[in-house]
C-alpha cells in the first residue's frame, strides 16, 4: 500500500488497479472507475458511494458533492470552481495538483487524505472532522477559513498560509511546522499545535496584527 510520510505522520494513498473501467459521470455508486479529460459545466453527486477510481483533468465551473462516501479515489489536475461538498467521508483519498478555489468543505469527515501541490486559496472548511491522518503538503491556503474543526493530528508542510484563517476548534497536535504562520489569523485559538521554536516569533506577529497594537517607538514624542 502506498504512503506519504512526513514528519512520522503517514497517510495510506489510494492503491489503483490497471484497467480502470471509464465512466461518462459521477451520478451513480461505482468502483474501479476513470473519469477524465472532460470540460462540464456542474460537477455532481450526491448520496453516492464512489470507490477505487480516478478522476483526471475535469474542469468544471461548478461542483457539489453531497453525502457521498469516496474510498480510494485520486484527483488528478482537476479545476473545480465553486466546489461545495457537504456531508459524507472522503477516506484515502488524494487531491493532487487540483485548483479547489473557493471551494467549501462542510460537515465532512476526512481520513487519510492528503492534498498535494493544491490550489485552495479562499477555501471554507467548516465543521470538517479528520479522524485519522490529513495532510496538506506544499498547498496554497491563502485567505482560507477553518472554522470548528477537528484537525487534531492533522500536518501542514510547506504551504502558504498568507490570512489563512483559524476559528474555534480543536488543534491538539496539528503540526504547522515548515510553514510561514506570520499572517495567519486567529493565532489565539491554534493551542497545543506542534510548531518550532522560530515559529514563536511568527505567532506572535500574527496575535499583534490581531490585537492592532502599537510600539511606543512608533509613536510621535
Amino acid at each position: 500500500m502506498g504512503q506519504l510520510t512526513i514528519r512520522g505522520i503517514s497517510a495510506d494513498l489510494p492503491v489503483l488497479d490497471q484497467g480502470l473501467e471509464p465512466v461518462d459521470s459521477l451520478g451513480d455508486s461505482v468502483t474501479g472507475f476513470e473519469y477524465g479529460a472532460a470540460s462540464v459545466r456542474a460537477l455532481d453527486a450526491g448520496n453516492v458511494r464512489l470507490a477505487d477510481g480516478r478522476i483526471r483533468a475535469v474542469r468544471a465551473e461548478r461542483g457539489a458533492m453531497t453525502a457521498v462516501a469516496l474510498r480510494s479515489v485520486e484527483f488528478t489536475g482537476c479545476e473545480l470552481g465553486m466546489l461545495r461538498w457537504s456531508g459524507g467521508k472522503i477516506s484515502r483519498t488524494r487531491f493532487d495538483a487540483c485548483k479547489l478555489l473557493g471551494a467549501r468543505f462542510e460537515n465532512v469527515t476526512m481520513d487519510h487524505v492528503v492534498f498535494t501541490g493544491c490550489k485552495l486559496d479562499y477555501a471554507t472548511l467548516d465543521q470538517v472532522r479528520a479522524v485519522g491522518p490529513v495532510i496538506f503538503d506544499h498547498c496554497s491556503l491563502r485567505e482560507a477559513e477553518f472554522t470548528g474543526c477537528v484537525l487534531a493530528g492533522a500536518l501542514f508542510d510547506g504551504c502558504d498560509l498568507a490570512l489563512a484563517g483559524f476559528g474555534p476548534g480543536r488543534y491538539l497536535h496539528c503540526d504547522l511546522r515548515g510553514n510561514d504562520l506570520s499572517a495567519v489569523t486567529g493565532a489565539h485559538y491554534l493551542k497545543r499545535v506542534i510548531i518550532d521554536r522560530a515559529q514563536l516569533l511568527q505567532l506572535a506577529e500574527a496575535l499583534a496584527a490581531e490585537l492592532d497594537v502599537s510600539f511606543g517607538e512608533d509613536l510621535p514624542a
